[in-house]
């Protein structure tokens, strides 16, 4: 006992003389804590087991140690399993020792199946460096249900949510209501939220997802959207997604500040909104410096926008660039602003939509709040300072008489656009068109193609009516467009299918050649 205390005297007697004399302590320091892997296997595991191999996997996801993961645990699910109800998920992990997610084993994804009514079927709640990849969540339910989601992402009164990564995962088929204002539904929902203590993530990825016949949207935010209360989601990266038959938004960022949406493919969304809904591609709302380029969005057949795009309002700085557009009920862009909703919302200041390619869009076939309203390009309320530069807008022949050829329209939505600046674009069009500025206010036109008939021409001193080179590049060698114009882009695969991204330096030179 005595050497045992002369020992302890001796320890704290050499801390103190380090902290006078400033040399570092040599009081032994507490090991990392041990990091634990746990494996649930649906077939051969058992949840009396202890989890902790292979051979002694639990069964089931309900249990507790998953909502206290610790930094460099993991949570392994045998692939080709079917795991029925919700995973909740919270971890605490570190730069160097992050918390991960995953499967084990050969064969399919493991798929994870909420019940009858889950809201969602995997939740991943105030954490910190985690990551969950590779499997699939299902959260179909015997009706639709306003809200429900497959992934849901949460922070609330938590403070700053750090490095949470989702990548290689599949989301399908989530029931959720086809009317945004019920709540709709998504297959991936991200919130941050809180009043005791504001909360916000940071460095979320988003990559190399498949979100298949989700309802209503494939990926959107809620949070903090109000600019008396803008508390934004910094540095997201959503990036090399594919969203196949969603019918209503695909990437909607809400709240949030410096994101970056990058080589994503919406395509093949099915007609079956309600005649009231608008939705569109890629837009993001209530944000600042997003950035959306190197995107594919076709098909979009929503009653109302059905845009490639979108500028929306409440956003300072959108940059919209190097993205493909075709096949759209509604046109390449839409760019707006509700000036109704001037209390909490800042409007729409300086979007940028920049080396697009639209082939084929405005192809509404049935009436909508406006008739066949679909111009290829839309502004919309008291938009400032916007600029519409060095896009290629291909508008093929229509397939109905009935149907809108309008080029762009600038048109009243609380207000009229103010400092639009529209220059270097070509403007191709098969059938007669038309440019319909309305009552916007400081047009500028400037050095524009205008190829095809148009009913009136915008005041632009420099505008051309003639190009060979469009002439010889792209209508001789196909008048569609599609042919000539995708070898302005890069072909990939993603998920087993051909996609297309617009190649920065091919659509550069295309454009230097329009103007030698």
């Amino acid at each position: 006992m005595e050497t045992k205390t002369f020992i302890f005297i001796s320890l704290l007697l050499a801390s103190c003389s380090s902290a006078v004399s400033g040399e570092p302590s040599t009081l032994p320091v507490a090991p990392p804590p041990v990091a634990t892997t746990y494996y649930i296997d649906a077939a051969a595991g058992n949840d009396a087991n202890s989890g902790l191999a292979e051979a002694r996997a639990w069964r089931t996801l309900s249990h507790q140690q998953l909502r206290h993961l610790k930094a460099g645990d993991r949570v392994l699910l045998k692939r080709g399993g079917t795991y029925y109800g919700q995973l909740e998920l919270s971890g605490k992990g570190t730069a160097s020792q992050p918390v991960s997610i995953g499967s084990y084993g050969t064969g399919d994804l493991p798929s994870v199946v909420g019940t009858d009514t889950s809201m969602y079927a995997v939740r991943v709640y105030n954490s910190d460096y985690l990551t969950l990849s590779d499997i699939e969540i299902v959260n179909y339910g015997s009706r639709r249900q306003a809200g429900r989601t497959g992934l849901k992402i949460q922070c609330s009164n938590y403070g700053l949510s750090r490095n949470i990564r989702i990548k290689g995962v599949t989301v399908r088929d989530v029931n959720g209501s086809l009317v945004k204002e019920q709540g709709g539904g998504s297959g991936i929902l991200i919130v941050n939220e809180g009043q005791s203590v504001g909360s916000r993530f940071d460095s979320l990825l988003i990559d190399s997802c498949h979100i298949l016949r989700c309802a209503r949207n494939a990926i959107i935010w809620s949070g903090y959207y109000s600019r008396h209360n803008w508390l934004p989601n910094t540095n997201t990266v959503i990036r090399n997604n594919l969203i196949e038959e969603v019918p209503g938004d695909g990437i909607v960022p809400i709240g949030c500040e410096n994101t970056l949406i990058e080589y994503n493919v919406m395509r093949n969304c099915p007609d079956i909104l309600p005649p009231t809904e608008a939705a569109a591609g890629i837009w993001p709302w209530s944000c600042d410096d997003t950035v959306i380029q190197f995107n594919e969005v076709s098909d979009h057949k929503a009653p109302w926008d059905a845009q490639g795009y979108d500028c929306d309002y409440n956003c300072r700085n959108t940059v919209i660039q190097y993205n493909y557009s075709h096949d759209n009920y509604g046109g390449m862009v839409l760019i707006c602003d509700n000036g109704k909703e001037r209390g909490y919302s800042i409007g729409n200041q300086n979007s940028t939509v920049r080396y697009n390619v639209s082939i084929g869009d405005g192809i509404r076939p049935k009436p909508t709040r406006q008739g066949m309203f679909s111009p290829q390009i839309h502004i919309a309320g008291r938009v400032e300072q916007a600029l519409v530069e060095y896009n290629i807008v291909h508008s093929n022949p229509k397939p109905a008489d009935s149907i809108d050829r309008t080029m762009i329209c600038s048109d009243n939505w609380g207000g009229y656009a103010d400092g639009t600046t529209i220059r270097r674009n070509v403007f191709y069009t098969a059938e007669p068109s038309r440019f319909d500025m309305t009552q916007s206010t400081r047009n500028r036109f400037e050095h524009n193609w205008y190829l095809g008939d148009y009913t009136q021409l915008p005041d632009d001193a420099e505008r051309q009516t003639e190009s060979s080179v469009y002439s010889r590049k792209v209508l001789a060698a196909d008048a569609a467009g599609y042919r000539p114009l995708r070898l302005l882009m890069k072909p990939r695969m993603l998920y087993g299918r051909q996609v297309y991204a617009v190649d920065e330096h091919s659509i550069r030179k295309f454009f230097s050649d329009m103007e030698r």
